[in-house]
C-alpha cells in the first residue's frame, strides 16, 4: 500500500472521529468541550490532514502525483457540519457553542485548502513554462 494511501485512510479515519466527537459534544451540551477531550481529537486530525496534504504535493512537485481527492469536499463537510449545527442549535433554541477547537480546525482545513490549491497552480504555472521552454527549443532544431 503506497504511503500516501495509508495518510488518505488516516485522515478518512480521524475525519469520522472528530466529526463523531463534535456533532456528540453538541448533542450533550459541550460536554466534551467543557472536559477537554475535543482538544486531543482536534490536534491528532489537523496534524493528520497536515501531513496528509503535504505528502500529496510533495508527490505533485516531484511528478509522482497520479491521484485526485479534492480537498474542497472537506471543506463542504465542514461548512455543512458547522452551520447544520448551528441552524439546530437555532431552531431548538440550545445554548450551544462551537468549542474553539472546533473552530480552529476549520480555519486550518480552508488554510490547507489554500495553499494547496496555490500550490497547484504554481506548479501547473511552472510546468506549462518549462514546457514552452521545450518547445521552443525543439522548434530551433
Amino acid at each position: 500500500m503506497k504511503i500516501t494511501a495509508i495518510w488518505r485512510k488516516l485522515t478518512t479515519f480521524w475525519t469520522a472521529v472528530f466529526f463523531a466527537a463534535i456533532i456528540y459534544d453538541f448533542v450533550s451540551h459541550n460536554s466534551l468541550d467543557t472536559s477537554n477531550l475535543l482538544l486531543p481529537i482536534a490536534v491528532i486530525y489537523d496534524a493528520v490532514l497536515a501531513i496528509y496534504s503535504a505528502e500529496k504535493e510533495f508527490k505533485r512537485w516531484n511528478d509522482c502525483h497520479d491521484t485526485i481527492h479534492p480537498g474542497e469536499l472537506f471543506v463542504i463537510l465542514w461548512t455543512v457540519l458547522i452551520f447544520g449545527l448551528l441552524i439546530l442549535a437555532a431552531i431548538f433554541h440550545q445554548s450551544y457553542h462551537v468549542p474553539a477547537e472546533v473552530s480552529s480546525s476549520y480555519v486550518v482545513v480552508i488554510g490547507i485548502l489554500a495553499i494547496t490549491k496555490e500550490s497547484k497552480h504554481f506548479y501547473k504555472q511552472m510546468k506549462c513554462e518549462v514546457e514552452d521552454e521545450d518547445e521552443k527549443k525543439a522548434a530551433k532544431n
